[in-house]
């Protein structure tokens, strides 16, 4: 029998993807990485991402990373969740309840504080936004600093123009210059409930949506790139586009679909 568990661990300086659109498959979840145009001036690709996921366990994890300077503040924070991989899958395999969420958010405050983790960023070159995903049965959880933005596709909620799920924080990074440094951290974080049916999860770095020309700066316009297509295919086309509007910054996309069979909160008066 397989392993229920698939992982997937990568930071722009191990492979940079300029000029090369890149698609990798984890089970049901999707990752596309794209460097930028060299001809548009890159040369480096200071993203990273990490994808852990157990179909068994009804979960998902993921994190973006858009960094500065160097990729070397990315790398520290998938070092660290590296390290305590062993203890977050443990919670994660806990049934959803609040206490589970609650948990978690608490475990990646106490690693992000923590002594050793705050004296490696001082030692980086730059700093990095970093948005962490959980699904895991009808919610997903989210843990976002900086201006990386995830987005909730469902068409119960497309009717009422509702997609993104976190607002973009500009000034907030951990590395060299690190929010978890302050008295009092600044980051945001969120629990919402999946609506019944089919819903999609969609995180991506800034490339995307800062792209020259602005093909994806409406989440409207990612929505509908999903509509009657593949995700390789739409991912591939996504990345194809970009490249054609000669984007400079890196991209990296995760995406994912999900079903949920149980109800979901709707009005009284419905």
């Amino acid at each position: 029998m397989s392993n229920p568990i698939n992982d997937f661990n990568w930071v722009g300086s191990q492979e940079n993807f300029v000029d090369r659109p890149h698609i990798e498959k984890l089970a049901h979840v999707f990752v596309g990485l794209y460097g930028g145009n060299s001809n548009a001036g890159q040369y480096k690709n200071e993203d990273g991402c990490l994808v852990w996921l157990n179909e068994k366990e009804d979960w998902e994890l993921a994190i973006i990373l858009d960094a500065h300077k160097t990729a070397e503040s990315a790398e520290v924070v998938l070092e660290l969740f590296k390290n305590e991989e062993p203890q977050i899958k443990q919670n994660l395999s806990l049934p959803a309840t609040q206490r589970m969420f609650k948990r978690l958010e608490e475990s990646i405050l106490d690693m992000f504080q923590s002594e050793a983790f705050l004296a490696k960023c001082r030692n980086v070159t730059g700093e990095t936004a970093c948005l962490i995903v959980l699904r895991k049965d009808k919610y997903v959880w989210w843990f976002s600093v900086g201006d990386c933005v995830l987005y909730l596709f469902h068409k119960e909620l497309a009717v009422l123009g509702q997609y993104q799920v976190n607002q973009r924080q500009f000034y907030e990074w951990v590395g060299q210059v690190n929010t978890f440094e302050q008295e009092v951290p600044c980051y945001s974080s969120g629990i919402k409930e999946l609506r019944k049916g089919e819903n999609r999860l969609f995180l991506t770095t800034d490339g995307l949506i800062e792209c020259p020309g602005e093909p994806y700066s409406n989440p409207i316009a990612i929505y509908n790139s999903f509509l009657n297509t593949s995700d390789d295919e739409c991912i591939r086309e996504m990345l194809k586009r970009i490249q054609a509007h000669n984007v400079r910054d890196s991209t990296t996309i995760v995406t994912w679909k999900v079903n949920i069979s149980k109800d979901a909160t709707i009005p009284s008066d419905q």
